[in-house]
């Protein structure tokens, strides 16, 4: 039981770490309500299993030519730019009392997917971290066991995804109109930067070959 514990830590700290993807989720949670918020970290935790089941597969060496490598950051940028100056535009328009349901559930569902598919740091994590794992537990451990472990890491993901969709929308029963609007820029500057970054490493790869 300690093991599998560890593993739905491993998940927690695996998406923890502040990025696009909670920087989405935020600004969802403070529009939008729950749900949405929630369907962003499903989506990215959706993309992370698609991921974990490369790693498992073997396919590494594909997703690590410079092609695919370079699309990845360039495409990521896109869309994180796109979604930031999105954000940033609506920020003021965020009513208390009807915004929830002003986008449709599929899109909050479909951006986080796409945000954590074409994030090449995603790869690297997924890469280094399960990777590790799979090697370590691969020798000591059954195939069936193994399965059980990468749930586990699943499970993680998805208990930080309820809680960020918890905070972000409590958010909006507890604060002003104008400050959930400031928040949501904040959040929006943040994918700006994070698409910023995403593109330089993107043209910097072009160069580089």
């Amino acid at each position: 039981m300690g093991v599998l514990f560890s593993y739905v830590l491993l998940g927690l700290s695996l998406a923890a770490p502040i990025g696009p993807v909670n920087a989405a989720q935020l600004d969802r949670g403070i529009k939008y309500g729950f749900l949405h918020a929630w369907l962003v970290g499903v989506g990215a935790v959706l993309a992370d299993g698609v991921y974990m089941l490369i790693v498992y597969l073997g396919l590494v060496s594909f997703i690590n030519t410079p092609f695919i490598q370079t699309f990845l950051w360039l495409f990521g940028c896109f869309v994180l730019l796109y979604t930031g100056i999105e954000s940033m535009i609506s920020a003021g328009q965020i009513k208390m009392e009807n915004s929830r349901n002003q986008e449709p559930a599929f899109k909050a569902f479909f951006s986080g997917f796409i945000m954590s598919i074409t994030n090449p740091l995603t790869i690297l994590f997924w890469l280094g971290i399960y990777g590790s794992v799979l090697a370590k537990t691969a020798s000591t451990s059954t195939s069936s066991e193994l399965i059980l472990y990468s749930a586990a890491i699943f499970c993680g993901l998805l208990l930080w995804d309820i809680t960020m969709a918890t905070v972000s929308s409590s958010f909006r029963r507890i604060l002003t109109s104008r400050l959930l609007a400031l928040i949501s820029i904040v959040s929006g500057l943040s994918l700006v930067g994070f698409g910023i970054y995403f593109g330089f490493q993107g043209i910097k790869l072009l160069l580089s070959h």
